[in-house]
């Protein structure tokens, strides 16, 4: 394995070493073999950039196509070896630490272009020959009977030599001359060619205006015709040609004679077909894979003549698992019985399954009962996955969530009928899998908008479309203000103003809740100062800022806050850091180090939602907060009159404990008069809801510090 253990460079020199001693025998090149292989090292380097670039550029391996047609690799076994070559060695010598199925995969796009830049170059090349044997008739067309019985010597030099194939007949189609090109092509004698007559030469692939085109030449209404032919040889096979017929006339102008030259491509499709395989089916597994289907699939929506389709979008549950436990091999061996399976069960006309890549493969089918096609094919697919896969002695259970989308053509797009799949899928994955679910527009919808939300979150955050609102905290003892929450709202430019709970959830699984979050300090920081420079009555005044569990165990929290209390030179005191008590549960000490290095600063800490999570009361002791916030639950039955006496038990428990462990309580939640005097009465500290006030803008603090909260 010298080539793994070598460097980038020597690996490259290897893979120019085995592609030039695979193409040399097949080329016509005057050089040696050692000069070929510094001639193809530039060009291994061009492919080994285009297979590790971060997008797919074409024109790399075009040029490297062309390349080879001018090094004199024209012979199609020299383009056949180059691309076994590039198949079975590029990925090998000049890949990377990429996934191995995304690298074969741009292999087998490489080894596409690459034959479209050599078919490309051949075509101008043959041309270019072409031309020159039209000038060489042209130039003999005062003496043309003469020179087609080998009377002109420079006609018949270019006419034998060519190597291209070429035939000259009469006006009804009687072969006259062939050289030997041609007979080679055809695979027979020469006097087996000559003796067919032009019109005899039919396929059953010709394209319906070939023989017109033929009739028009030879009446004298065309001077030449260029197409793709197919022709049968002797032996039955079939000789694919690039053919050009002209048409030659005497010294009079009239016509006489046909000229036919014609290019032997037969290698180039075959190799084209198979390129367009691979480019196609999944390596893996055999299937159709996502190009294929998609071209399905849009043919079939985009046909709007009242075709209805019905689409299953299944993705494997717990495959990851499988894949890391028993590793990649026993996950592929997986994968290809799977498909087995499921290619078992779309056999009816009309009806296709492929794989999309990992552990995702899609069944499509067609007919006017498709509602009922689609959930019969379903079902097929989840009773396959029952029996157990056994693999290197195991006996594995795979079980699958499907996404099903039906509808009718010329409604929706390609494009739109996946994603609709794809999010209905995980909704039967998030409800518990080894299920089927069928599409809902409304769920579509929100999914749809929430994708959208968490794109645009990063530039809304540079826009400065988030905005801050406060809730203010009151003293139940006196009724005057303590403090505020900060509440983050985004005005979204096409939703309007969103609340945390829409975008919030979707920050903390991108991380941008860390930037975000530290927006919300300063500004709420900020905000302090500014109360306090306008009102010398907010000097006590404290801010509670809601921490994310992403942002906890963010490294830089600590410096951040103490930064921004520095800069704004603002006292920690004034500062409260509200936690999530589901955040806490389990809490280690190095997830709690920065919470305690904060309060040992003066930040006060509370646990947020005290109550409804499943915490071990006696962690308490050890959690360095000294606010417990009680959820709004505990305080809904108080709004009825009498209130409810088991509420006010629980309540009274809470705050009892929490006192003499030298806890403050925050209650939230509070919409009444008679709730708010029932909390003073039970000893709660502060309180906040919309009897106080709904959060609003921060001038809207300084109307309520002298206000008399309880009514």
């Amino acid at each position: 394995m010298t080539a793994v253990q070598d460097g980038p460079e020597d690996r490259l020199r290897r893979f120019a070493t085995i592609w030039s001693r695979a193409v040399y025998p097949a080329t016509s090149t005057p050089l040696t073999r050692p000069e070929f292989e510094e001639l193809l090292l530039p060009l291994a380097r061009r492919l080994r950039t285009a297979l590790l670039a971060r997008s797919f550029d074409a024109a790399e391996p075009k040029a490297v196509g062309a390349a080879l047609v001018t090094a004199h690799c024209t012979d199609p076994e020299a383009l056949a070896q180059a691309l076994e070559c590039v198949d079975a060695y590029l990925v090998l010598y000049c890949g990377d630490d990429s996934p191995p199925e995304k690298l074969r995969t741009r292999s087998s796009r490489l080894q596409h272009a690459i034959a479209a830049g050599y078919a490309h170059a051949l075509r101008e090349r043959t041309l270019a020959e072409q031309e020159a044997i039209a000038q060489a008739a042209l130039q003999a067309q005062g003496v043309v009977a003469q020179a087609l019985h080998a009377s002109e010597a420079r006609f018949r030099a270019v006419f034998e030599g060519a190597a291209i194939g070429i035939w000259i007949a009469d006006l009804d189609g009687h072969v006259l001359e062939v050289n030997d090109a041609l007979t080679r092509m055809f695979g027979g004698s020469e006097q087996a060619v000559r003796s067919r007559n032009v019109k005899e030469w039919t396929h059953a692939e010709d394209a319906p205006q070939v023989w017109k085109l033929h009739e028009e030449l030879v009446r004298g209404d065309r001077e030449h015709y260029h197409t793709e032919k197919a022709f049968y040889r002797p032996d039955g096979t079939v000789l694919w040609t690039n053919l050009t017929v002209s048409l030659l006339r005497d010294a009079d102008g009239e016509p006489r004679y046909q000229l036919a030259l014609m290019e032997d491509t037969t290698e180039r499709r075959l190799l084209n077909l198979r390129l367009r395989y691979e480019a196609t089916h999944d390596a893996l597994t055999g299937l159709p894979n996502r190009t294929l289907f998609f071209e399905r699939l849009e043919k079939i929506v985009a046909a709007g003549d009242g075709r209805r389709y019905g689409l299953c979008y299944l993705d494997l549950d717990g495959f990851k698992t499988i894949n890391d436990s028993l590793g990649h091999a026993a996950g592929d061996r997986l994968l290809v019985e799977i498909a087995d399976r499921l290619q078992s069960c779309a056999t009816a006309p009309g009806e296709m399954v492929a794989r999309l890549g990992g552990d995702e493969f899609v069944a499509l089918t067609t007919g006017p009962d498709s509602p009922h096609e689609v959930d019969e094919l379903a079902s097929r697919i989840m009773n396959a996955l029952v029996a157990p896969v056994r693999i290197d002695g195991r006996e594995l259970t795979v079980r699958g969530s499907i996404g099903i989308v039906e509808g009718e053509a010329g409604e929706r797009s390609a494009a739109e009928v996946l994603r609709s799949a794809d999010i209905t899928m995980y909704r039967a994955k998030s409800a518990g899998g080894n299920r089927f679910e069928l599409a809902d527009a409304e769920a579509d919808a929100r999914a749809i908008t929430r994708h959208g939300l968490t794109t645009q979150l990063p530039a809304a955050l540079e826009r400065d479309e988030f905005f801050m609102e406060y809730q203010p905290i009151v003293r139940l003892e006196d009724g005057s203000v303590r403090g505020a929450e900060a509440l983050v709202r985004w005005l979204h430019p096409q939703h309007g103003v969103l609340g945390p709970d829409r975008f919030i959830p979707l920050a903390e699984h991108t991380g941008l809740i860390v930037p975000l979050g530290r927006w919300v300090l300063e500004q709420s920081v900020r905000q302090v100062r500014a109360w306090r420079e306008r009102c010398a009555e907010t000097w006590s005044l404290r801010i509670n800022v809601n921490l994310s569990p992403v942002q906890l165990s963010h490294p830089g929290l600590v410096q951040d806050t103490v930064e921004i209390l520095e800069r704004e030179g603002i006292g920690p005191e004034a500062l409260c850091l509200e936690v999530t008590e589901s955040a806490l549960i389990g809490a280690d000490d190095d997830l709690l180090k920065p919470l305690r290095q904060l309060a040992e600063m003066g930040v006060d800490i509370a646990l947020d939602d005290f109550g409804t999570g499943y915490s071990n009361l006696a962690n308490l002791r050890r959690l360095p907060v000294n606010i417990l916030k009680l959820d709004r639950s505990f305080t809904q039955g108080m709004q009825q009159f009498p209130a409810d006496p088991v509420d006010l038990k629980i309540v009274e428990g809470i705050v009892t404990m929490a006192h003499s462990l030298d806890l403050a309580v925050t209650v939230e939640g509070v919409e009444t008069g008679a709730q708010a005097e029932q909390l003073r009465l039970l000893g709660c500290d502060t309180a906040q809801g919309w009897y106080y006030a709904r959060p609003g803008p921060p001038e809207r603090l300084n109307e309520l510090v002298l206000a008399d909260a309880t009514g």
